[in-house]
Order: structure tokens, then sequence, then C-alpha cells
């Protein structure tokens, strides 16, 4: 884009803003013509093409504060009373330029002809080129990136676990995205570049899922390791056994539960994590209290508890509480 672009386009009117629009407006109305011009909402449709890059390059220009102040004061110089048609009652356009740079309303009838090396005149765009850094007239404004899209995903246990493909509708579009192995309810993958197209040849922006995992009857995934709470009876937890826990691959493996084992304590299966790493099968022991005795058993509890009646399970909790 050139300066004399510049001076012939609205680019507040583009975007349909007023021009002491803050930078969140300015965003919020590229994004919302953004998306109703894009070619992939109007195929064939060469006029809303024609409105998105003109978008586009609005917002390259407004979104810069460097670039808008050089652009607000450009259209104010040129909607202002010195920029009459040079003849009668005003100065001309060239010869507010020419004190700009040097030149001089005093040559004859007030006109500036600026000249470029190593032969004749130079053009209008190649004086505003040089003056916002253009240089002969080339574009001022480099590639724009795409926006960045959100959306999310909602996988089976088993398949957050173990990893899996995932096919995406993304503004009428199908993206297939690799889900890591042992990914977490709510964790966030990026995939690069499968936002929303680039201006102006600009690389596509990125694409955010959200994954939500369905909870698993059993099992549940802590990092690298998986987690599962498995009841042990009394007798197991007191004297110490051996039991058969199950892992995810459907398999049991056997694990020890050592001699007086209480509620909450932790048993670790090594290798037994998520498939593929170096996580572990974390085994949370719960203690179960039978919810109906038969008069054998009542009779063995009582004498459990008279044979263990001078120990007092409460006293630490007792002695800490007075401190």
């Amino acid at each position: 884009m050139t300066g004399q672009d510049w001076l012939e386009k609205d680019f507040y009117s583009v975007l349909g803003v007023p021009k002491d629009a803050d930078a969140a407006t300015i965003k919020k109305a590229y994004r919302k013509l953004a998306r109703q011009e894009h070619p992939d909402h109007n195929p064939g449709d060469a006029k809303a093409e024609a409105r998105f890059k003109d978008v586009g390059e609005a917002y390259a220009v407004l979104s810069d504060p460097e670039q808008r102040g050089q652009y607000d004061q450009l259209r104010a110089m040129a909607g202002g009373p010195r920029f009459t048609a040079g003849g009668r009652g005003g100065a001309g356009f060239e010869d507010v330029f020419g004190g700009m740079f040097g030149g001089g309303a005093g040559q004859p009838g007030g006109r500036v002809r600026y000249t470029n090396a190593p032969g004749g005149a130079a053009g209008f765009e190649d004086l505003l080129g040089g003056l916002f850094g253009n240089g002969g007239g080339a574009g001022g404004f480099g590639p724009q990136q795409g926006a960045d899209l959100a959306t999310s995903a909602t996988l089976p246990f088993r398949q957050a676990v173990e990893g899996s493909t995932v096919s995406l509708s993304v503004e009428g579009r199908t993206v297939n995205a690799r889900i890591p192995a042992g990914v977490r309810d709510g964790q966030k993958i990026r995939l690069r570049g499968k936002g929303r197209p680039g201006a102006g040849g600009g690389p596509a922006g990125d694409l955010v899922i959200t994954v939500r995992v369905t909870p698993h009857p059993v099992f549940s995934i802590d990092g690298e390791n998986l987690r599962i709470t498995v009841p042990v009876a009394f007798d197991e937890a007191a004297l110490g056994a051996t039991i058969e826990v199950p892992t995810l691959d459907g398999s049991t493996v056997r694990v020890k539960v050592p001699e007086g084992t209480p509620s909450g304590r932790v048993l670790r299966v090594k290798g037994k994590g998520i498939p593929g790493s170096k996580g572990d099968l974390l085994i949370t022991v719960q203690v179960v209290v039978p919810q109906r005795l038969s008069a054998a058993a009542r009779e063995a509890v009582q004498a459990f508890g008279i044979a263990t009646s001078g120990q007092d399970v409460r006293a630490d909790l007792l002695d800490a509480a007075k401190k």
C-alpha cells in the first residue's frame, strides 16, 4: 500500500467505526467483518473477496498505533483548508509538501517540482512512500497473520489415555487433530496454522482445542500415572494379603497389601500407567467396613475389641488438638 492509498481510502468507514474508536472497538469490528466477508463464506463472490481485502488493509493500519497516527495526520492535512485546488485563494497540495521537504512556494506558480535520480520527476507516491518509510511506492504493509480459533473435543476416557485422532468441524472445514496420550480433562491443545487464513500471504492463525474427557468408573489420570481405588477387607488390611487389581488393558496384577495397611494408603505398581509412558498404577486402599454382621462375625469382632481394648486409636488426635 502507498501513501496515495492512505489519502483515497477511509479506513474508519471501511470498518464502520468512529475516528476516536479505541483498539478494542476496532478489533471487534474487524473480526465481525472479516468473518462476514471471508472467501470461505462467500465462494466465487469477487466483491466479497475485495471487501475482505479492504477490511484487512484497514485493520492493518488502525491496529498499529504508529501507523494509525501517521494515517490520521496525513488525512487531516489533506482535508484541511491548506489543501485547495492550488489556484487563487489558497496554497496547493504541493505547496504544503514542498515546505515539508525543503521545497518552496516561492518557485514559479507556487508549485514544487520533485525529482529523483537518475532522472525524471518523482511521483506523488514516491514522496509519500519516503515520508512513511515505504520507499519508491513499495507496499507499506506486510502479511497479516490470521486469527486464532477455539473449539472443543470430547473423548472417552480410554481414547484420552491411549491418544486418538479426532475430526473437528471448524468454520465449515474439517480439521484432523492428533490428541496425545494422557490428555487431561480441560487441557488445551494448540494446533499451529489451523486457525483462520492470513491476509496478504501471511500465516494462518492457530486452533486451540479444549479437551473434555468422559470419566471412567474405575480409573483416573494423574500425569503419566493411572489411579484406582481398591476395596480391601478388614482382615486383609489387618493381617496382610495378596490381592488382584485390574489394569486398563483388561488384565490384572497381583499386589501385596502389607499387614496393618490403613484406608487411604497408596500402593504402586511400576510401569502400569499411561501406555507408552514411564507412569505407574497408583492403588488407593479403601478398607471396607461390613454393613451387616452374622452372629459369628459379631462375636469375632467383639472378641477383637476386647483383645485390643488397651489401644486408643484417637490418642494422637486428642493430643494434637491440645497444642
